[in-house]
């Protein structure tokens, strides 16, 4: 069996290894012609962690990443909401990181290259379309620099091509554009001064307007650490052209909306003013939809299920769609039947997040805080009770597949490799 891979971004890559630590041929295309490290910051659940683990790539991560100790929730005014365990301080056995994606992206890379050879990933290349001709799937693509085509064919295709998938526009040619919510990221990377112990997520404020700040890595200076930030807030205008997604933004314009935003233990200003670059992303996703697979082709990641930066999950989840989708095709004889239980298990699940996520997901407490007490408390059991509290978080966890016990406890998807040296 072999496969065709459209995106070289963390669900495509991670697909990669998968299938061939599975025995299954595959090559990656990937429109980019070089990838650098770009990007800001991400977190790996224990349960994506578990699966790079099992991929050979832990230590590495260990190298690279910050492990996540708490993640606490406050109020615009800084106030303790709630706090809770993550990770290994939970009960998992094994870590969340807080990491560089561009980082991570690179990791990933240089492990294919390594292992699967530079033969088999193809950069500055672009899915154009493709066809399915008996039991083989026909693509074509196109230089990104040359405008030349590029066809080649395989078993199956796997669109791992984001957000503005190629290959889901073809399966769903009459789907439009991404779903704005009304929102703008602002996002950045920056040396900083340690805040809360230096292995603490914090989210502050509420639906409308929030601060999230994490470490994702070592800093160049010491005693620092690279901290990730978004301050995110709805907006009146109507969602920017897709050429300007990712667009760089001047420090004033982020500094005016979140100038009152000072914490005793973090200063977002002194951030803000301290980031080289700053970067501005319309808060968007799509849509479920009623399948992912067809015939010989299917999705994953934000090709198949994009949805809101809530929760720490999209980067997450596409890992366990890799993973989930090879445990199909080495369980099946044929591959169509496969790719048709890979999507019974993980779509309704991917379906339910992504529209959990819009209603503020495991978050939604601090909105919940914000309208019962806007001016703050005193005491914050008299605005919000530790059980309803627990029971927000319960609820997203189990339906993300994040218990810990079922994290723990579950057989694994493909049979784990050793760890082995990556050389970045």
């Amino acid at each position: 069996m072999d496969a065709i891979v459209a995106g070289g971004g963390i669900s495509g890559l991670s697909l990669a290894l998968s299938l061939h630590q599975a025995g299954i041929g595959v090559r990656v295309y990937e429109a980019v012609a070089d990838l650098a490290p770009r990007g800001v910051g991400i977190n790996l659940q224990p349960t994506a962690v578990r699966e790079l683990t099992e991929l050979g790539l832990g230590d590495a991560l260990a190298r690279i990443g910050i492990a996540t100790r708490q993640l606490s929730y406050f109020n615009k005014l800084g106030q303790l909401i709630s706090s809770e365990p993550r990770g290994l301080s939970a009960g998992y056995r094994w870590p969340q990181y807080s990491i560089h994606r561009g980082q991570l992206q690179l990791l990933l890379l240089e492990a294919v290259l390594q292992r699967i050879g530079g033969e088999n990933f193809r950069g500055g290349l672009r899915l154009t379309d493709f066809e399915q001709r008996g039991d083989r799937v026909c693509t074509r693509f196109r230089d990104s620099a040359t405008g030349a085509e590029w066809q080649d064919e395989a078993d199956i295709l796997i669109g791992a091509d984001g957000i503005h998938s190629a290959v889901r526009r073809q399966l769903y040619p009459a789907e439009g554009d991404p779903r704005y919510a009304q929102q703008i990221l602002w996002r950045a990377a920056v040396d900083a001064e340690l805040f809360l112990g230096g292995h603490t997520m914090i989210i502050a404020g509420h639906f409308h307007q929030r601060v999230i700040a994490y470490p994702i890595g070592r800093a160049a200076t010491n005693g620092k650490q690279l901290t990730n930030w978004i301050c995110q807030m709805t907006v009146p205008q109507a969602a920017p052209p897709r050429e300007d997604w990712n667009r760089l933004v001047s420090k004033e314009k982020v500094c005016a909306a979140f100038a009152g935003w000072r914490f005793p233990w973090l200063e977002m200003h002194s951030l803000i003013e301290q980031s080289p670059e700053i970067y501005e992303f319309p808060l968007v996703d799509r849509d479920p939809v009623a399948a992912w697979s067809f015939g010989r082709v299917t999705l994953i990641g934000d090709a198949a299920h994009p949805m809101q930066p809530i929760g720490g999950q999209a980067g997450s989840q596409a890992i366990i769609d890799a993973r989930a989708l090879t445990k199909a095709l080495l369980g099946a004889s044929d591959v169509i039947e496969a790719l048709k239980s890979y999507d019974r298990e993980r779509r309704p699940a991917m379906s339910d997040i992504t529209l959990r996520n819009r209603g503020f997901g495991p978050e939604a407490a601090m909105q919940l805080v914000e309208d019962r007490a806007p001016d703050g408390f005193e005491r914050i059991e008299d605005v919000i009770s530790r059980q309803e509290l627990d029971s927000i978080a319960n609820s997203f966890s189990t339906a993300a597949g994040l218990d810990v016990e079922a994290v723990n406890g579950r057989r694994s998807f493909v049979r784990p490799l050793r760890e082995t040296t990556i050389v970045l």
